[in-house]
């Protein structure tokens, strides 16, 4: 059974990180859950590095007028279109793949898990990826600072403003897509809000949209500056002031400790914990660096019932595989391939509400990709797989990387081979006994109180040398359901 330091401090590492990187695993047991905690802050701290991938593509000089102008997106030729088209998604691609790979190796664990989570919060699917790229850099540069700045830059980004139809919000034809989402899954949740808010929120905002370049513009020719009646208020109400006045609602700072709980602590709330955290989320202005702290500090976050009890997302899983083997991937399209199967494709939330979380990422043909993931990436395996028929999102992928079978598409994963250093694994338990390593490494592994039976474990083992070993213990207790929640 693991020792109570390592299990709390793998247990940080998950929910505050994507797991424990190779290097890292032998020191857990020895460094305290505070340090370790420190060290996450310390290494966050710094503004991280932009995605710099996608150009605008409308500030490209073949896309100019010949006085110098943007030239409209309309006015392109067809071929102009499909290229930028074909960029975009190419882009995308790219940007995916950056992304998840500083998931994997940053030291900023906690920046960059942040991210992911806000990546969620305020779900966006643009097929610009300029847009796109514009989006999670302003929330990668806000995830751990003040939530009521990062909710205002986010509302301004053009991404956010085409995905919620506020482009087309103007004065005496308001659309209420953008006020509504606002308030039901950024700010307040449902019941916090009359439908008569939603309109006046509506009004409010009209005018906020975007130029040619992508920059926010207020369209004052557009805007409603009428009185409105909103939340209780009344005036002449703008984006900005509707959005202050939200973030002075103790239901926003409720709703928000109520999310982070949920996906960071557990599924089951507990009241009075999120009355004690929400109430300082409040009083210290949204700073979410603190409301973290707060949890990540307490020692109820470390009690049993909050350990390995999460499913692990498609991202977190695939990010924590590959923190723990030290790998470079044949192909790094393979990991858009597994995001794809597995549900979760980053810059590609299923809608504005995000990925549901929780059970639904498990059914019984993902669950099977899960478990055969580790022993692909390995072993050179082929394995054949096949989306959901409902995913619409190619991701780039080329007509011939996909086989077609009967009116399906099934993808083949041969390309999902990886080059693993497994002397960085074996260094790790280079000082355990024989007889005690194989718990060893499943102590590494695993969060959960369930055990798996080592008799069972050892019919799938390699005794022919200490690293045959090692390398077979490590795959297959990462192909077990076990492995599946931290």
């Amino acid at each position: 059974m693991a020792s109570s330091t390592r299990l709390k401090n793998q247990h940080l590492l998950w929910r505050a990180g994507f797991g424990p990187m190779a290097e890292n695993v032998a020191e857990l047991n020895e460094i305290s859950t505070k340090d370790l905690w420190k060290k996450l802050i310390d290494s966050s701290t710094e503004t991280p590095q932009k995605i710099d991938i996608a150009a605008n593509p409308f500030e490209d000089k073949t896309m100019m007028n010949v006085d110098g102008t943007i030239m409209e997106y309309s006015k392109l030729d067809a071929d102009k279109k499909r290229a930028v088209a074909k960029q975009g998604r190419e882009d995308l691609k790219d940007m995916n793949i950056t992304w998840l790979n500083l998931m994997i190796n940053s030291k900023a664990q906690l920046r960059e898990k942040m991210s992911f989570f806000w990546h969620g919060h305020f779900a966006c699917r643009s097929n610009n990826a300029y847009f796109s790229q514009n989006l999670v850099n302003i929330v990668r540069s806000n995830a751990l600072g003040n939530f009521g700045e990062m909710l205002k830059a986010v509302s301004k980004t053009p991404a956010m403003l085409q995905f919620l139809n506020n482009q087309q919000n103007r004065k005496g034809k308001p659309n209420e897509n953008f006020g509504r989402e606002v308030m039901e899954l950024f700010t307040l949740g449902r019941g916090n809000y009359t439908e008569k808010d939603v309109k006046e929120a509506a009004r409010s905002f009209t005018g906020w949209g975007f130029d040619k370049t992508g920059e926010f513009v207020f369209r004052k020719s557009v805007h409603d500056d009428g009185e409105k009646s909103f939340m209780g208020q009344k005036g002449n109400f703008d984006g900005d002031d509707i959005l202050n006045i939200l973030l002075k609602k103790p239901e926003t700072a409720t709703f928000i400790t109520k999310k982070i709980y949920r996906y960071f602590v557990n599924e089951n709330i507990d009241e009075t914990k999120i009355k004690y955290l929400s109430s300082r989320f409040l009083k210290n202005d949204y700073d979410i660096a603190k409301l973290l702290e707060d949890i990540y500090t307490s020692e109820w976050f470390y009690e049993p019932q909050n350990i390995g009890n999460k499913i692990k997302s498609p991202i977190e899983l695939l990010a924590g595989i590959r923190r723990y083997l030290p790998l470079t991937l044949d192909n790094d399209d393979a990991q858009l391939l597994f995001e794809k199967v597995l549900g979760q494709i980053l810059f590609y939330p299923p809608n504005v509400a995000g990925w549901a979380g929780g059970k639904s990422w498990i059914d019984s043909s993902t669950l099977m990709v899960r478990l055969q993931i580790p022993q692909v990436l390995s072993s050179k395996d082929l394995l054949d797989i096949r989306p959901k028929t409902d995913d619409d999102v190619n991701m780039g992928m080329s007509e011939e990387k996909r086989i077609k079978l009967g009116k399906k598409n099934v993808y083949s994963a041969s390309g999902a081979s990886a080059t693993i250093d497994w002397d960085i694994i074996s260094k790790i338990f280079q000082n355990t006994a024989r007889p005690k390593l194989s718990q060893a490494i499943i102590d590494s592994l695993l969060q959960t109180k369930g055990r798996i039976d080592s008799s069972l474990l050892s019919n799938y083992l390699n005794n022919e040398s200490r690293e045959s070993f090692i390398k077979s213990v490590v795959i297959n207790v990462m192909s077990t359901p076990e492995y599946q929640l931290c």
